[in-house]
């Protein structure tokens, strides 16, 4: 770092994004990207609005905020279009968190509730997951704080119910509680309609999983309308034109391609089930995940060692060093080949090695 950076950034440890190794061709299952190309669609929408990228995109997004908040039985001004949902989170911290408002959050989950806090000084409470990595949702009851949930969890899977979401939601109701399904396309039920009944709920989703965009970058969030300005006045005071041309128009084609969405994550969940079942039967333990990945170790296999094994044989898969979870790697669901080619490495190493 260099002698001009300001204090209050030198002790920031920053997000450490999944490896996206060059040195060769990988099967890459350590970053929760769908393993199918976007919608056609979306590809041709994409194509055509480059050619317009000399004029800035529309700071509102109109055609697809509409086309979003049709499809999400919401009001246009219930919907906020984001750069992915990391910006929707950190608009979320910059709104609702402060010096008399901190964050609270499972000390295992997605990273950057950890990095957004740190960054802005915010005093953050971390809750121990329970010993099964589920949530105890009566930690979050009246905690006088914003309060930040993946559901389902990253990188456990496991999902709350919509009641237990709601008990949350009910038992904080001078706090924001923020609900980020990114991954609530694989198997889960969404709380966006709770949005109408509760003014401090706001919900994050991506294009990202499901609708294969990850490198499109498009996020969203939605709430009560006060919500959605109060977020509004964050990104006209950061960066209005946060959706480009292209990304917006790919936006439009996935909506307006459903089903090829909806094929994809049916593809994705039987592979799950596929490969958990197939683990299972070689001595592997995981968790329930309902994500568009699962979490496993086996007992006589380092977690570690497993996946360092699995990366010289050519498959990426995530290994989080943090000592609770340490013998757990994450493995992102791709298509049936690539689960197969997963499994048959694995059969090759603890042959090896046990």
């Amino acid at each position: 770092m260099s002698r001009f950076l300001s204090d209050k950034y030198s002790k920031l440890i920053p997000y450490t994004p999944g490896e996206q190794p060059k040195e060769m061709e990988y099967i890459k299952l350590n970053t929760n990207e769908s393993p199918f190309s976007p919608s056609p669609k979306a590809v041709k929408y994409a194509a055509k609005e480059a050619e317009r990228l000399n004029l800035y995109p529309d700071p509102e997004c109109r055609v697809l905020t509409q086309k979003l908040a049709d499809k999400l039985g919401v009001e246009f001004d219930e919907v906020l279009l984001t750069n992915g949902s990391d910006e929707i989170l950190n608009f979320a911290f910059m709104a609702y968190c402060d010096f008399k408002n901190g964050a609270i959050f499972p000390d295992i989950t997605y990273g950057f509730y950890k990095v957004f806090a740190d960054l802005y000084n915010i005093d953050a409470v971390q809750v121990p997951l329970n010993s099964d990595f589920t949530i105890d949702i009566t930690k979050y009851f009246n905690c006088g704080r914003t309060v930040f949930i993946a559901n389902p969890n990253a990188p456990t899977g496991i999902a709350l119910s919509l009641s237990e979401i709601e008990k949350i939601i009910i038992n904080n109701p001078d706090n924001i509680v923020v609900i980020d399904e990114a991954y609530v396309d694989f198997g889960n039920e969404s709380c966006v309609n709770l949005i109408h009944k509760y003014d401090n709920l706001l919900v994050t989703q991506t294009f990202s999983k499901s609708r294969s965009m990850a490198g499109a970058r498009l996020g969203f969030g939605v709430g009560c309308k006060e919500l959605i300005r109060d977020l509004n006045t964050v990104k006209y005071s950061t960066n209005p034109y946060n959706i480009n041309k292209m990304t917006m128009a790919a936006g439009i084609g996935v909506l307006e391609d459903e089903e090829y969405t909806l094929n994809n994550c049916r593809e994705i969940v039987k592979n799950r089930e596929f490969v958990t079942n197939e683990l299972k039967n070689l001595g592997f333990e995981m968790t329930n995940s309902t994500a568009n990945f699962i979490f496993v170790k086996h007992n006589e296999i380092d977690g570690k060692e497993l996946y360092l094994k699995l990366k010289e044989n050519g498959v990426l898969v995530r290994h989080f060093d943090k000592n609770i979870i340490s013998q757990y790697n994450r493995i992102t669901i791709g298509t049936k080949s690539q689960m197969t080619t997963l499994l048959d490495t694995i059969k090759r190493i603890m042959e090896e090695q046990i």
